[in-house]
């Protein structure tokens, strides 16, 4: 598979586009002063114990809203991330290195755990954010830190060693944990990514020496800290995409700016060695997102109803509760085999719904109903296939058979606002209002403008170009009755009207002899 990264950067934001196979899969925008991003470690003060829903508020410093924090967040090893805390904030260790740190027994697991035994008002804690705002809900938090890396992600006050199962050959994952646990330091715990899959001892070291730096920056910054405070960012949209999803396949990375240019440079340096000649400098003039398609595919992909290549359709709808979406076979029929059609529709849109659903970053319980199938092997056949089209979907997602009423569950984390991009555009004739000037004056302006073109520029050769019907209109009758004519025989000099099928039915424009068009103030 053949992937790109196609990144445009603005002073307001950046944003950035992959395609896979030149089809586009996901949009990400980056707002340089949004200050919030899932990954982010935050020192947060408590402002407000809800103990009828055992959680917290914590004020992290947003103007906004408090972010939310559910005692289940908290992780077994919140004294221990206390007590790690404490000590960063009264200078009680030089550094981070937990070498001689006594981890602290685990709290209580629900339903005997209550958050007001463990946390009080006032109090400071370390937290990360787990998502970002949604809707009329502030971010969400958690107290079991992570770090993630290229290869690994640091797990803090842990001396386990766990391995993505995405990895599945046991012999490599055997290789991976051994080598992980002969070079972790003591009480850091590591889960193996699937990108370290047959990588040496030297590019495993370096990727815990780094997350172990991170820590330590991170602990310094904790030093006579009074909160909120922000401890740890998890770096730019852009770095963060590349050290995520880099992989053999990708072909080139596109940029349209100098500055973006060296730092996904740099970035790609780090994560892929040698590869840095993939980054390629948009030359323009024209925008970077037109050149590559990028727009049309956003304007055709985003809106309540997506079309596909065979003419078959799909509508979405959102409601408060979940998402649904209705399948439509259009009227293109291959072949005359119902059970044929019904399958071969619903696996292009099955594509296309796991194409949108990570495009949009739609997240909660989605509902699809599929067009409707009589025989079980071709039902079966269907979930098989929508499990293998959201294989390359990072998020969380758990996919089940068609039921009994040919409906599809599935259910998919959400950790970010969903994309929602309005590709309607207002109308230009109207501009949004719905109503337009009566088109019974519109040979009227026309003869008022005429009169002042005539009057004052009288250029060599003058057109008039109009909408089919007023051009229609103003040749209508005999040749000598038409208003043509009569301008002709006003002014002694021939009007020539062209009618142009793009132009709104109360629009028209005049061109003098060099195809410039004639503006008049």
């Amino acid at each position: 598979m053949e992937k790109e990264l196609i990144i445009t950067s603005g002073a307001k934001e950046t944003q950035i586009a992959l395609l896979e196979n030149k089809k586009l899969v996901e949009l990400h925008n980056q707002k340089p002063v949004s200050g919030l991003a899932v990954g982010d470690i935050y020192l947060g003060k408590i402002s407000k114990l809800l103990p009828g829903l055992n959680a917290a508020f914590v004020d992290i410093g947003l103007k906004e809203k408090d972010a939310f924090l559910h005692y289940t967040d908290l992780g077994p090893k919140l004294r221990s991330v206390q007590k790690f805390t404490n000590n960063g904030i009264s200078g009680g260790q030089k550094n981070g290195q937990l070498t001689d740190f006594i981890v602290e027994p685990d709290i209580p697991k629900m339903p005997k755990g209550k958050v007001s035994n463990v946390l009080k008002k006032g109090q400071l804690v370390l937290v990360q954010v787990l998502k970002e705002p949604i809707s009329t809900k502030g971010p969400r938090l958690c107290c079991e830190i992570t770090i993630a890396g290229r290869y690994l992600v640091l797990t803090p006050f842990s001396s386990t060693v766990a391995v993505s199962k995405k990895i599945s050959t046991e012999t490599e994952r055997t290789r991976l944990k051994t080598m992980v646990e002969n070079l972790r330091p003591k009480n850091f715990g590591f889960i193996v990514r699937t990108a370290a899959e047959g990588k040496n001892v030297a590019e495993i070291h370096d990727d815990i020496k780094d997350l172990i730096n991170k820590w330590d920056q991170m602990y310094l910054q904790l030093h006579n800290a009074i909160g909120p405070l922000k401890c740890l960012s998890e770096g730019n949209k852009t770095q963060t995409i590349i050290r995520d999803f880099w992989n053999d396949t990708f072909t080139r990375v596109v940029v349209d700016s100098k500055e973006m240019y060296e730092q996904v440079s740099d970035e790609l340096e780090k994560v892929a060695p040698g590869k840095k000649d993939l980054v390629k400098l948009h030359p323009g003039p024209r925008p970077i997102y037109d050149h590559y398609g990028v727009t049309r595919q956003i304007k055709a992909s985003f809106g309540k109803t997506s079309t596909m290549a065979s003419g078959a359709y799909i509508v979405l709808e959102h409601t408060e509760a979940m998402h649904v979406v209705d399948v439509n076979s259009g009227h293109k029929m291959v072949s005359s085999d119902q059970e044929e059609n019904a399958t071969r529709v619903n696996t292009e849109a099955a594509e296309e719904i796991a194409r949108q659903l990570r495009l949009r970053d739609i997240g909660g319980i989605i509902i699809v109903d599929f067009i409707d199938m009589r025989i079980t092997e071709n039902r079966n056949l269907l979930y098989q296939e929508m499990k293998k089209f959201m294989s390359g979907d990072k998020a969380k997602h758990t996919i089940l058979p068609i039921s009994k009423f040919g409906l599809m569950q599935i259910t998919r984390e959400r950790v970010r606002p969903q994309v929602n991009i309005v590709t309607a555009e207002k109308c230009p004739t109207c501009m949004g209002t719905g109503k337009i000037q009566s088109s019974l004056l519109v040979t009227d302006e026309i003869k008022r403008d005429l009169d002042i073109i005539m009057g004052s520029q009288r250029p060599q050769k003058l057109s008039l170009i109009v909408h089919p019907f007023i051009h229609a209109y103003l040749k209508r009758g005999w040749f000598f009755s038409s208003l043509q004519m009569k301008w002709w025989k006003e002014y002694k000099k021939w009007i020539y009207i062209s009618p142009d099928n793009d132009y709104a039915l109360t629009s028209y424009k005049f061109i003098n002899e060099n195809n410039d068009e004639i503006r008049l103030a």
